[in-house]
């Protein structure tokens, strides 16, 4: 099988999924994500599946949701009752699974298959906003306990074929996710989160970065201004890494789509297309 990349090749996307089902319910903290996550469905034409590489699922092994039907994973806490009976009936799809496992181990990287995981909410949150007829088949893809930047880039390399089919790829999570400072007044970290947003748009959209540099960059991404206050824990941003590793080969200059803000932060949401 070859690594080589088509030139028709189907739009890889990093957006912010929000805080928990808040979204959905209407949380006026939201309001500008929620527009951006439906309009953004009517640029992205119509895929055939949708692959989610999720903020809220770790594994030790990449791992892939392959059940025909998955059901609903209410990873939160704390909601009102109503946040606990959304529903998003996507059907799953098994041999999409199968095939991105091969290709998986095609490349040294461990896979497994899991048939009882349901989707979690970095699914199902956006995914309602941005397809809420649900008819579309969806898997995930965990990330790597380790957390290791590295190896997520390796993930998306291994899989980039995937760009070949009407597959749209979203990695979902948030570009700034300090949650002691999305519930608090107190605490003003505007210099530090812009900085932050700063450094990840240059890195990924800037033309005149050279590739290695701009891989090296995400690799090394704490060296970047604020990165420990902006991610104290990196499994928000490390969606992007998977993204950057599966777009890198055919169109690894990002494009800037939603530079605004969620609960009062300002988050970026990229695209390579």
């Amino acid at each position: 099988m070859t690594n080589q990349i088509s030139r028709t090749l189907s739009p890889v996307l990093y957006l912010p999924h929000g805080g928990g089902p808040l979204p959905i319910l209407g949380d006026k903290g939201h309001e500008k994500m929620v527009s951006f996550l439906k309009e953004i469905a009517t640029t992205l034409g119509e895929p055939s599946a949708i692959l989610v590489i999720s903020a809220h699922w770790e594994e030790e092994q990449a791992t892939i949701t392959s059940n025909s039907s998955p059901g609903i994973i209410y990873d939160y806490y704390g909601f009102p009752a109503e946040a606990y009976t959304i529903h998003y009936a996507a059907p799953g799809n098994p041999v999409l699974a199968k095939e991105i496992y091969a290709l998986l181990l095609e490349s040294g990287v461990p896979a497994k298959l899991d048939e009882q995981r349901g989707f979690d909410h970095g699914l199902f949150v956006p995914l309602k906003l941005m397809y809420p007829e649900a008819q579309i088949p969806c898997i995930q893809l965990s990330l790597l306990k380790n957390l290791d930047p590295r190896k997520h880039i390796a993930i998306g390399k291994a899989i980039a074929l995937l760009r070949e089919k009407n597959i749209l790829i979203i990695g979902s999570g948030m570009s700034f996710h300090n949650l002691k400072t999305f519930f608090s007044n107190d605490i003003d970290s505007s210099r530090e989160n812009d900085a932050f947003d700063d450094w990840l748009i240059e890195t990924c959209i800037n033309p005149e970065i050279l590739s290695e540099v701009r891989e090296q960059r995400l690799i090394e991404w704490e060296k970047a201004p604020f990165a420990r206050f902006c991610h104290p824990r990196e499994e928000h941003l490390l969606p992007l890494h998977v993204c950057y590793g599966i777009a890198c080969a055919g169109t690894p200059i990002a494009k800037v789509i939603f530079n605004n803000e969620v609960m009062g932060k300002k988050v970026t949401s990229f695209l390579w297309q």
